[in-house]
């Protein structure tokens, strides 16, 4: 199944497994070690990306964490405000966006 085609609920289905769906961005593919319980690691993936999109992963995972002065930096760095949506939604909600857009 190409990304393109992949849906958010197909993508969480996937944490099970030991490795990522091909082709992910890496944007999808930092969610996905997030949901697959790899907070570091998908931080490390964020960390330098300096687009609104890649703020916007950043924000969630602060979020995530419990940071929620270093994420509303990077909320407002992505140019959107802070969710008030459960974690689960705002990942679902990120997903869809970044999905749409490759």
């Amino acid at each position: 199944m190409g990304v393109q085609r992949m849906t958010a609920e197909e993508l969480r289905a996937t944490r099970e497994d030991a490795a990522p769906p091909a082709a992910l961005s890496n944007l999808l593919e930092a969610l996905w070690w997030e949901a697959h319980g790899e907070w570091d690691r998908a931080h490390r993936m964020v960390d330098d990306l300096a687009t609104p999109d890649g703020a916007w992963v950043h924000a969630y995972l602060h979020r995530v964490e419990g940071d929620l002065g270093n994420s509303g930096y990077w909320y407002r760095q992505a140019g959107r405000p802070a969710s008030r949506a459960s974690l689960q939604e705002e990942w679902t909600e990120i997903v869809e966006a970044l999905l749409r857009a490759e």
